[in-house]
Order: C-alpha cells, then structure tokens, then sequence
C-alpha cells in the first residue's frame, strides 16, 4: 500500500448539519474535545462563561449565538485525520450548506429530541439524497424531556424518507435520564450531567447481563429489554453497505451539551463512515488514489483576520497530493500558482501545512484570483462541477451612506461577494447596485461586516422583485430584442452575464410565453 493510499484510508470528512438549536455547534465542540484539539469546551449560550463555542469566531456569531459560516477543523483521533466541517443551520444560510455538502464524503445530522425533525433539516437531507451521501443520525439533548425514542424513530424515516437503524438506545429522558445501551459496543454508558468529563461505562455481556439492573434498577432495566427486542424485531440487522449507499442511517443517542454519547457516535463513526470517494469531473471521474493533485475551490472567506484585510479561498483535494510551493494550473485562467502558505484550520487557528492529501481541506490566501468552483490541477483542464448558486428570494438597493467611504464599500461588496453569501446586479437602466439574498438576516450581516471589517457603511433601499433569471439564447436578434423591451429590468452579474429581475410571476410567466426562443435558468449553472 503506496503512502498515499494509506493517507486517504485514515481521513474521514464530514459535515455536521440540523436545524438552528439542535446542538450542532456544540456536537462540534465535543468531538474536537475528543480530538484533543480543545482542551475546555465553550458554552455556546451562555454569557457568563466569556468562552464561546470554538467554531463560532466571528463577532457577529458571538453576539447572536448562532452560527454563520460554514467553519473547517481538522483532528487526529486513533489513529484517523478527521475533517469537520460545521455549517450554518439557520436556513438564511442554507446556500453556504448546500456547497459544503459537495466538499464531504458523509453527513452527521443533528435532531433535538423534543423538536423532531424540523424543515430545514428536511431541505438538507434532499441534498444528502441527491447525491447519495451516508448520513448518520445523532438524537441530542436526551437530559431534557422530548418525545418517545419510538416516535422519533419513525419520524425520522416518514420525514427523512430513509431506513433507519438505532445502534444505541437511551434509558429514560429528562430529569430520570440514566443513560444509553450501546447496541454497536454492547455495553452500558452511565449518565453523570457534567459539561468536560466523560461519562462510566459498564462492560457487559448481552442484554441478559444483571449488571444492567444494579447499575439502573429493576425497573428501567425491564423497559430497556422489552424496547431493544421490540428493535431486534423490528428493525434489519445493521449493514455497513447499506448506510455507505445512503439507502439506512444508523441512529445514536445523547446529549452534547454533557458529552454524553458523543464519544460512540466517533468511535462507531470512525469506523464505518467511508474515506475519501471518487469525484465526478466534466470530463471524467477522478479518482482520489491518483498520482496527480486536482482540487476545486468550494468556499471564500473574506477577513479571516481582521487586521490584514485577505480572504482565504478553501480547497478540497480530490486526488493526489497538494504540495506546498508546488506550481499548480488555475483551470479557469489558464495561469500557473505557486502557494506559499497554504493553511490548514482549527477553526480561526491556523497552521501552515506542507503537504496535504485527498479529502484534506487547504486555505489559500487569495487575492481576488479565486471564485468558487474554481478547479486547481498539475496541468490537465478538467472542471469539477456541482456547486449552484440559487436566484436570490430578497433584494434591496445597497447605497453608500458615507461619500469618503466610496472605496472601502466597493472593496467590501466585491470580497463579500466572493464569498457567495449573497449575488450583485448592476441594474442596466439606473446603474444600481441590488444585492440579493435568500434571507433577511444575510442583509443584517452583510451591513454589520461592511461597517466592522471595511469601515464603510451602508444603507439598504426598498425594491420590489419577485425573481432574479440568468438568460440566453441561441437566437441573438431574439436577445437583442428580449433586452430592449425589458430595459427596465436588466441586470448584470459579476461575470457579466445577463440578469432579468421579474417583478411578479405573472411578469416572468408572460415573458416566458411572448419570448419561446430565450432560455430562463434560475440556478447560475447552465
């Protein structure tokens, strides 16, 4: 087995993704804690502790609680290199999701067991589904009282539309909580509420075992044994091929805020989730085993660090390996790039890495050469594919509210839309700028980092549209004529693409009907 094989077999990528609340960021925290990559977990609430969540390190997520960009953290943990990638679950962020969702080879789903399944979680799993990713399922927040174990199970597969499996399963909830089976391990974890230690665990021998009933009492202990045959009976064996096809997801039980059944989840998780796979390209599939760096760029942060004003382009390695100072071609260019500090994360910490290997996320600091999509190679043109941009829902004018600060808002806007948080049109007959989004809250955000990270303010500005259309056409007099009767609706994208802004459905059907020879596309790929 060459070196680099051996390197690909011992990562394991994933994103953890839920809904707002069900406890990802703190699920994050305590795997990292498990890692060793942290040594004191924050808790991400509370104001008393002046710690927060260690993914969570903008101001703006600090102040709200909640998280806005997908954060990258790498660990090493028996022996594997796990890649976390912990995503925004408020749904204003969803696009951030659905890229970084490309970028991983298995998906940790977070459910909060009073809650259930909630639909953003549900929008989140479609894209699991379309591309067939292994998803396991981690119930949280089991020392607050929520819903029968049962109840959620078949939830999770009438919402979820999947086969589930439980391969642990709790003892009580809330205030009587005692902890979990482990049906993977066949053992018994014992709940202590404690935020930074982990929990005992009895060894035991099958489910007939007496220890169950000292440790937990008669009582539980006979609730335990008729709930874990009801599952032998009930639901298949478990097999591993059947969770790596996306067609069965595994199910655990815990509570992150007390890292409670969190070290199983890793344990069993590390073992059977899939290592780097394969990646579709245009022109063929890549391979990760592959002798030859390729990678493409999934996400653009701008002002990582706020006193020197750089953005950070991440990179997924698809194959081979990424070498430090090496040259590699900028497909979309044409140009060759040397990286000299490229970085590897643990959230806002970073390490320049020498060399990296597939299923490794690398920051490049980026000077306005990368876009997202961007594909990196030895020197073969290939593009990998798959990363969308939606038609924004929301759009507002954006006008500069300080007239010294010309400069600093238009560097603002351009490395924020690098970023992909949000999209800009360049209306054609006023020459505005409209930003448009997928949610209010991206407004707030976008203006509160102009004003902290640019010192440049703005102001948003009233505008009603309904949709935002990239078009095109194979005929250019019937182009030329669609842009002339539109005038007043026409916009331009960064690219320069052309942009019509539909202020109704009625306005956009019409002008699908009157114009058969334009193409309409509500995604920026075509």
């Amino acid at each position: 087995m060459s070196r680099l094989e051996e390197e690909i077999s011992r990562r394991r990528t994933f994103a953890i993704i839920s809904h707002p609340d069900a406890g990802k960021t703190t699920l994050t925290e305590k795997l990292l804690l498990f890692g060793g990559a942290i040594h004191v977990a924050g808790a991400v609430k509370s104001n008393k502790i002046r710690k927060t969540a260690t993914s969570d390190w903008m101001d703006i997520e600090k102040q709200r609680g909640i998280s806005v960009a997908t954060s990258v953290m790498g660990f090493d943990y028996e022996g594997f290199k796990i890649n976390i990638l912990d995503t925004p679950g408020h749904q204003d962020f969803a696009e951030d999701t659905y890229r970084t969702l490309t970028a991983v080879d298995s998906v940790i789903i977070v459910v909060d067991v009073a809650k259930g399944v909630e639909q953003q979680t549900r929008r989140l799993m479609e894209v699991c589904r379309m591309r067939n990713t292994p998803v396991i399922i981690f119930v949280n927040k089991l020392d607050r009282e929520g819903r029968d174990p049962f109840d959620i199970l078949d939830e999770l597969e009438s919402e979820l539309k999947i086969a589930v499996r439980p391969l642990s399963w709790p003892i009580s909830m809330g205030q009587s909580f005692k902890g979990v089976y482990n049906i993977y391990q066949n053992s018994l974890d014992l709940f202590t509420p404690d935020k930074q230690k982990v929990t005992e665990r009895v060894e035991i021998d099958g489910f007939d075992d007496l220890r169950i009933d000292e440790n937990i009492g008669e009582k539980d202990a006979g609730k335990l044994r008729e709930d874990l045959e009801l599952i032998e009976g009930v639901y298949p064996e478990f097999e591993v091929d059947d969770y790596l096809s996306g067609s069965l997801a595994p199910v655990f039980f815990g509570s992150a805020l007390n890292t409670f059944g969190v070290k199983e989840l890793l344990d069993c998780f590390i073992r059977i989730a899939p290592a780097p796979k394969p990646v579709v390209a245009e022109e063929r599939e890549v391979r990760p085993s592959e002798e030859t760096f390729s990678g493409f760029v999934f996400k653009i942060h701008a002002n990582m660090d706020p006193n020197h004003r750089s953005c950070i382009a991440f990179v997924k390695i698809c194959s081979g390996t990424f070498i430090r100072n090496a040259n590699y071609l900028h497909v979309r260019s044409g140009k060759y790039i040397r990286f000299s500090a490229p970085t590897a994360f643990m959230a806002q910490k970073k390490n320049i890495v020498d060399e990296a290997f597939p299923g490794d996320i690398v920051g490049i600091p980026d000077t306005g050469n990368f876009k997202i999509g961007d594909t990196l190679t030895e020197g073969e043109m290939i593009h990998f594919r798959g990363l969308p941009s939606f038609s924004p829902e929301m759009f507002k004018y954006i006008e500069n509210d300080d007239p010294m600060k010309a400069k600093q808002l238009n560097k603002g806007i351009d490395q924020l839309m690098d970023e992909g948080v949000a999209q800009l049109f360049i209306n054609q007959f006023n020459g505005r700028k409209i930003i448009g989004t997928v949610g209010q809250l991206q407004f707030e955000v976008i203006q509160y980092r102009l004003l902290h990270e640019y010192n440049a303010q703005c102001r948003w500005e009233p505008i009603s549209l309904y949709k935002a259309c990239w078009i095109e056409s194979d005929d250019d007099e019937a182009l030329e004529a669609f842009k002339k009767r539109k005038h007043q609706f026409m916009a331009i994208d960064r690219e320069g693409r052309y942009v019509f802004l539909a202020d109704s459905s009625y306005v956009l059907q019409m002008a699908q009907n009157d114009f058969p020879k334009i193409r309409f596309h509500f995604t920026s790929e075509f």
